[in-house]
């Protein structure tokens, strides 16, 4: 499943209402180490397709969800479960960092 570019009306009901565990990609176009994150996001949503759901937050297309969750530094990953963020990742780091934070959430 690809990730779904994520707009602030469209965040409740893919994020929030969501019944998988959800992977959120806050970034920028113009963001170097978000650059470094968007494929591993990309190759997590392949492997746990089905099993989560990943989105991208460009923090100038979402700017009232980035206020809502304190997104003050990019790239910050948020991971959510029954709508509710429940860890997170600030700054760029390995694939297995996420893959262990998503993991929690099974």
């Amino acid at each position: 499943m690809a990730v779904i570019q994520m707009t602030d009306d469209r965040f409740e009901e893919v994020v929030l209402k969501s019944e998988l565990p959800v992977m959120v990609d806050f970034g920028a176009t113009w963001c170097g180490p978000c650059k470094k994150v968007e494929p591993i996001v990309e190759e997590i949503s392949e492997e746990y397709a089905g099993k989560m759901i990943a989105v991208k937050c460009d923090v100038e297309e979402c700017p009232d969800t980035a206020a809502k969750f304190g997104i003050m530094n990019i790239p910050t990953v948020l991971f959510f479960k029954g709508g509710q963020p429940v860890d997170k990742n600030v700054g760029a780091a390995p694939k297995k960092v996420f893959v262990e934070k998503l993991e929690k959430l099974f």
